[in-house]
């Protein structure tokens, strides 16, 4: 397995997908019955097979990835050949940027000292979804960029 198996819930979102990735291996739903009994390591590896597919198909089409701790901001824009970023660090520990005061105290002082501003860019590994995901792994969550595109703004003043 590649990636990590979805969960029970994820599951039950893809009911139809998952029924018609069963019908692409000719697998009925009597039989599908009949291999969770009978065959449950074949039922896991279909499992398997079949949360990687998805995860293919998410990590393909994942632009944007943000990582939002108490103290830092990462926001990574995963373009064709290299991931780029733009990292936030707050010097106060007395600050929580996931806190609603936090995070209006940040938009108060972005450009003082007490915020550092860094970028990077990296070309990815021979699997640029197994980056992607390894972010994901570690708590960034997938969105349309618009913190990632507002800092590149302003940052290109």
């Amino acid at each position: 397995m590649k990636y990590s198996r979805l969960t029970k819930e994820q599951f039950e979102e893809l009911h139809q997908e998952f029924i018609n990735f069963l019908a692409t291996q000719s697998i009925t739903a009597a039989e599908w019955t009949d291999i969770k009994t009978n065959k449950p390591e074949v039922a896991e590896q279909e499992l398997d097979v079949f949360s990687d597919l998805i995860w293919e198909g998410v990590l393909s089409r994942v632009h944007y990835l943000e990582h939002i701790s108490p103290q830092q901001m990462h926001l990574f824009h995963c373009a064709k050949k290299q991931m780029r970023l733009i990292a936030l660090k707050i010097k106060n520990s007395d600050i929580d940027i996931t806190t609603n005061e936090g995070y209006a105290w940040f938009k108060e002082n972005l450009l003082s000292d007490d915020v550092e501003l860094f970028t990077a860019v990296k070309d990815y590994s021979e699997d640029k979804g197994q980056d992607k995901f390894k972010l994901i792994q570690e708590g960034a969550t997938i969105t349309k960029g618009e913190l990632y595109e507002y800092f590149e703004k302003l940052m290109s003043k």
